[in-house]
């Protein structure tokens, strides 16, 4: 007997790509069961799954760093700054980036990319060991969102946020749409998908100097005067990274997804004061924000 939820949840995260850097990515997430029925004449009660099984996915990668523990261009150590923190060193080949974060910000990945097949796996095996016997089989399917247009890819995190949203490099695969003049126009949704593609945003408010920086001994060896820094305390623990310039947003408020949306609104309405502009803006998937100007 098989069992099926689609739209189970969506995981929003970053990994860690040796050609692109830090991408920010939303993956939607279907399950299929196999089984016996139980006493119930279930295979698993459908509040089960949508509970048990959404959580354990939480917790294992979303909004998490996900790390491919067997790429050459990421190393993984513990922090001596402080205890439970890890420190990850990424050189990719469009731009190197240095964090310290609580180990529970990332997520090992036993291999050498982080793909569809490979997040599918991890999570298959950590999902099997928790369901009841009765259930010999599991399905995953982990697919993005299919977006007609243009779209972007950004990194983040929000000091401010008591959940999971604090650590310093989660992100979401997201869709915009622009309006001017109350006329929607794709050839600013592209030009702002463009400038923000594989992007990683930070709060001016996070910036600190190089000398107050957390990182591995290894990663300040390797710092450029092209990095930039950011840090902050929040509930989970320290954050820091190190970002180059080339693969950088600074923005003058935090990066919610509101407060995005407002940005790129007086981003436009600077350029040209005369129009008027609506910006629809997404985080991942189903959810956003949008703001006037």
């Amino acid at each position: 007997m098989q069992l099926f939820v689609n739209d189970l949840t969506v995981i929003d995260f970053s990994y860690c790509c040796e050609q692109r850097g830090i991408v920010g990515e939303s993956w939607i997430v279907d399950v299929l069961l196999d089984g016996s029925l139980n006493e119930m004449s279930m295979v698993l009660d459908f509040a089960v799954v949508k509970k048990q099984i959404k959580a354990i996915i939480d917790q294992a990668v979303d909004h998490k760093l996900l790390l491919p523990i067997k790429s050459d261009a990421v190393r993984v150590s513990n922090s001596t700054h402080h205890q439970a923190h890890e420190y990850v060193d990424l050189r990719a080949k469009r731009a190197s980036y240095f964090l310290q974060s609580p180990s529970c910000a990332f997520a090992k990945i036993d291999a050498e990319t982080i793909s569809l097949a490979s997040v599918t796996e991890h999570l298959t095996k950590i999902i099997l060991q928790q369901l009841p016997q009765n259930v010999q089989g599991l399905k995953l399917t982990l697919r993005p969102e299919n977006i007609d247009g243009d779209f972007y890819h950004y990194t983040h995190g929000l000091k401010l946020h008591d959940g999971n949203c604090q650590r310093i490099a989660h992100g979401h695969r997201s869709k915009i749409n622009l309006s001017k003049n109350d006329e929607r126009s794709k050839d600013l949704e592209f030009f702002w998908c463009n400038r923000w593609q594989d992007i990683y945003i930070a709060s001016e408010d996070d910036r600190v100097e190089k000398q107050e920086i957390e990182l591995s001994a290894a990663a300040m060896q390797d710092l450029t005067p092209d990095h930039q820094f950011f840090a902050y305390n929040a509930p989970q623990g320290k954050f820091d990274i190190a970002v180059h310039s080339n693969v950088l947003e600074v923005v003058d408020c935090d990066s919610t997804v509101e407060l995005l949306a407002d940005y790129i609104a007086r981003q436009l309405k600077q350029q040209q004061p005369s129009q008027s502009f609506t910006v629809i803006a997404y985080e991942g998937v189903g959810k956003g924000a949008i703001a006037s100007a």
